[in-house]
């Protein structure tokens, strides 16, 4: 029997191209944090079990991780998410480290779940945590950070909003507003953080079936609140919604736009704490949130050091790709190699030096040591994505002379290796031959 050539279900390939526009989004999101003051960190793929039951989240746990027994009877969990994974090496280090901490990370994630348009097994996530500050700086500049990775990309304000709630408002419309006891909370929480991928008539539904009618109809009415000011004396005048309104201001003030208050927002994770925010797509074949995150100031404390205040978020790749891809965002973007070196004769040991020459120039050099013929060769690098060819063959070795082949535009210019590296390089760089001189 054949061996099969697809991927493990849910994961993806990764060819050269589609290697080259994870490597785009990846540049964006490094350049985008380190220009914030943020430090790149890793850590392994496999964590003890315990670190995801503990906060996580009893869904992502029971159902959606790839959790075995290794040979020594440990419980390991290939990890779903980043966020206890850093908080356990910020804890391991709690007081060697300086306050703020600014980190970010691209790690590799797998969740078992059905694949999906947006989500797959696995997927890599940019994550981007300050620990250390308790005002509202905190929240405002990983907001920042995520508004500008997307202008970064080429996005417009009006391609994508950020809903903003706060779970500590949640918790008092719940338990103190509507009187609901602690179990019912939790239930209607977990409710609410579903209500958008189910019909409105079945959440409602659903909702008074948790909790008594009226105090349903009273939660549902509250969530169709548009802005802060239209809610009750005795919920805006809380701290928690004076809090929100506090960051709303300071983000129109930092020039942000197109964030608003959304009631209904929750997140899953059980380990968010006050103000939590997601990033939607406004294009109408992804209207769908693409990424979000809040504040977690309990999660380094629960590996038993004194807690230290949290905010992060985390921009899955497989949504960003889909938002980059919908909005036409892409630049065109060629192979790494800049030039195709095709051997005319049986010159390669000759050869050598000149295709080194080349590369300590800074240009990147594929060679075709079979000394096939010119237009086969040529083929083959225009198949590559090549853009330039470059022969060699016993004259051009003897005169030190060689001939380079633009493929795109079939213009062909004669010179020295530095020249010729000249000539690519201004390629490269968007200029046009004639303002080479040399």
């Amino acid at each position: 029997m054949a061996l099969s050539t697809q991927p493990y279900k849910g994961a993806r390939d990764f060819y050269p191209p589609d290697k080259r526009f994870q490597k785009f989004m990846f540049s964006v999101m490094r350049k985008t944090a380190e220009r914030y003051g943020y430090e790149e960190y890793d850590a392994p793929i496999l964590e003890p079990l315990e670190i995801y039951t503990a906060k996580t989240g009893d869904e992502i746990v029971n159902d959606q991780t790839y959790t075995f027994e290794d040979r020594g009877g440990r419980k390991v969990t290939i990890r779903p998410e980043m966020t206890p994974t850093v908080s356990r090496m910020v804890a391991g280090k709690r007081q060697e480290l300086a306050y703020p901490l600014r980190w970010y990370s691209i790690p590799n994630l797998w969740r078992y779940e059905r694949p999906q348009a947006g989500r797959l097994r696995e997927h890599w996530q940019l994550n981007v945590d300050i620990f250390g500050i308790e005002e509202l700086d905190a929240e405002l500049e990983v907001i920042q950070i995520s508004h500008e990775i997307l202008k970064n990309l080429g996005a417009t304000d009006e391609t994508f909003n950020i809903r903003l709630n706060t779970r500590k408002l949640t918790n008092y419309v719940l338990a103190d507003h509507l009187g609901l006891d602690d179990a019912t909370t939790h239930s209607a929480s977990k409710l609410m953080d579903r209500m958008h991928k189910m019909e409105r008539s079945e959440f409602v539904k659903l909702l008074k079936e948790v909790m008594p009618p009226g105090k349903a109809d009273e939660l549902v009415k509250l969530l169709s609140v548009k802005e802060l000011s239209e809610l009750p004396d005795s919920i805006k005048s809380q701290e928690p919604a004076k809090r929100l309104s506090a960051l709303l201001d300071l983000l129109k003030k930092s020039g942000i736009t197109n964030a608003s208050y959304d009631p209904t927002l929750i997140r899953g994770f059980d380990y968010y704490t006050d103000i939590v925010f997601e990033v939607f797509d406004n294009h109408p074949d992804n209207n769908r949130s693409m990424f979000g995150g809040g504040r977690y100031d309990g999660l380094v404390g629960m590996f038993g050091v004194e807690p230290v205040p949290t905010v992060g978020f985390g921009m899955g790749d497989v949504t960003l790709q889909k938002f980059i891809e919908l909005h036409d965002l892409m630049p065109p973007i060629g192979t790494e190699t800049d030039l195709y070196v095709v051997l005319i004769d049986e010159v390669s040991d000759h050869a050598r030096k000149v295709i080194a020459d080349f590369r300590q120039m800074g240009i990147n050099v594929a060679v075709d040591w079979e000394s096939q013929k010119a237009d086969k060769a040529i083929k083959s690098a225009v198949k590559k994505q090549i853009p330039f060819c470059l022969f060699i063959g016993a004259r051009e070795i003897q005169d030190e002379q060689y001939t380079l082949k633009d493929l795109a535009t079939t213009k062909e210019e004669h010179g020295s290796v530095e020249y010729l590296s000249k000539v690519i390089k201004a390629k490269k760089a968007g200029s046009r031959y004639l303002h080479i001189t040399g």
